[in-house]
């Protein structure tokens, strides 16, 4: 993306900027992006690169919390990427201005999703005798996943590995209860 920039126009950098804010925004930018395109006499390819590398730079960068990430750390970042120092202003402006809580909403309601457990049931279940032994008497666990997506998972789970499983929640809910009493984590007034 760095060598096509460096090509580009600062006016029609700064209009791809915004129909790439635009669309970060959830906007419709087809009818902007066809006036640019014949305006600035750029091939399709070469305009849906552009646009492209502006958005997914654009949308890295609003992932990251504010309070961790540094203007300066972003300039240096795009200069490592080889973009002209004027554009870096710009992208600078964008990612740190006054629009960046629009931006930054729009991208959180618009990022994929894993789904999430909606409902969760279980139940221990003894096989009394299968099909190759008379008398097994092996206890299982059962357990059914209702997901946000409306999927249902149902699997078996062994009583050694539902123990494995018991003991790692229980030593990390452990770790985090010492993690929150150490006085370093404590809001004091």
């Amino acid at each position: 993306m760095a060598r096509a920039l460096q090509d580009l126009g600062k006016d029609t950098f700064r209009r791809l900027l915004k129909v790439t804010v635009n669309a970060l925004e959830g906007k419709d930018c087809k009818e902007s992006v066809q006036l640019i395109a014949e305006s600035a006499n750029l091939s399709e390819e070469q305009l849906a690169f552009l646009i492209s590398g502006m958005y997914t730079l654009l949308r890295e960068a609003l992932r990251l919390p504010v309070s961790t990430f540094k203007q300066e750390a972003f300039k240096e970042d795009l200069k490592e990427l080889r973009i002209p120092e004027d554009f870096i202003v710009d992208f600078s402006s964008v990612v740190f201005g006054n629009r960046r809580p629009a931006s930054e909403g729009t991208a959180l309601l618009q990022r994929s999703r894993l789904p999430g457990i909606q409902d969760f049931k279980w139940r221990v279940d003894v096989a009394i005798s299968t099909s190759s032994l008379a008398r097994a008497l092996q206890p299982s666990i059962l357990m059914m996943m209702k997901l946000s997506d409306g999927t249902a998972h149902r699997f078996e789970v062994p009583v050694a590995k539902f123990q494995e499983l018991r003991y790692n929640v229980a030593l990390i809910l452990k770790e985090m209860n010492d993690l929150e009493k150490r006085s370093i984590l404590k809001i004091q007034d």
